[in-house]
């Protein structure tokens, strides 16, 4: 993931959106109640994301973080860049701050399932439900001296856009599975059975098996039409 200087505030929000969407593991911060009421909480979780960038979790009734989130709804979670060198300090990472609340749309937690298939396993046990946490904040660091603080307003995607896409999605996701095989394979640059199960303004995940990716496209997009040509081009075909 190419890392912006922190003077090109321009590049920043797409590079933590891009950052968002791609992570498949994360620490979640809660606030803890009871007998230590108020000290931090941190637990690994597995995030999707819904079309509007707003995060999306699968948790258990029965886990520490589900409790504390139940008493308090704030929260942050810390996401991170593929490792690149060996200092840990200079992997891009970005912290956003949000509030947390129970959600039961089948249309988000299809959507967490496209980015987690394996947890379709357990998703459907009575004390699993979706969580999402609305953004409110970001803080990103892209390495050494590279650091910027967003509210959500400066980085969250455009809600008319979000919305004309997410409509066109299924219909999309129907025609390339169906008529575009060979291209989904090139796009996702491995051979095999891929599928396209999830699109937004900002990119695509493939899945194959279990295993799923995540394709950026090469700038936010504002509506359906422009899918078709960023599509064409992943693929190495002429718009």
């Amino acid at each position: 993931m190419a890392i912006p200087d922190s003077n090109d505030r321009e590049l920043v929000p797409w590079t933590v959106r891009r950052l968002i969407r791609a992570a498949r593991s994360a620490s979640l911060a809660t606030i803890m109640s009871g007998d230590c009421g108020g000290s931090p909480f941190a637990s690994l979780v597995t995030p999707a994301t819904a079309p509007d960038l707003s995060l999306l979790l699968l948790l258990s009734d029965l886990a520490e973080h589900t409790r504390y989130l139940r008493d308090d709804p704030r929260c942050s979670v810390l996401m991170t860049a593929p490792k690149e060198m060996n200092n840990p300090q200079t992997t891009a990472r970005v912290t956003v701050s949000g509030l947390a609340n129970l959600v039961t749309e089948p249309s988000l937690k299809a959507r967490y399932l496209a980015r987690h298939p394996y947890a379709a396993f357990y998703a459907d046990f009575g004390d699993f439900h979706i969580w999402r946490i609305n953004l409110i904040m970001a803080s990103f660091v892209g390495g050494f001296a590279r650091a910027a603080r967003l509210q959500a307003s400066e980085f969250v995607p455009d809600a008319n856009s979000v919305a004309a896409i997410a409509e066109a999605e299924p219909l999309i996701l129907e025609r390339c599975n169906r008529d575009h095989a060979n291209a989904l394979a090139r796009i996702a640059g491995s051979a095999g059975d891929w599928h396209l199960v999830a699109l937004d303004v900002d990119g695509c995940d493939l899945s194959h098996g279990d295993r799923v990716i995540r394709i950026a496209w090469s700038a936010p997009l504002d509506s359906p039409q422009e899918i078709h040509a960023e599509l064409l081009r992943l693929a190495g075909q002429q718009t």
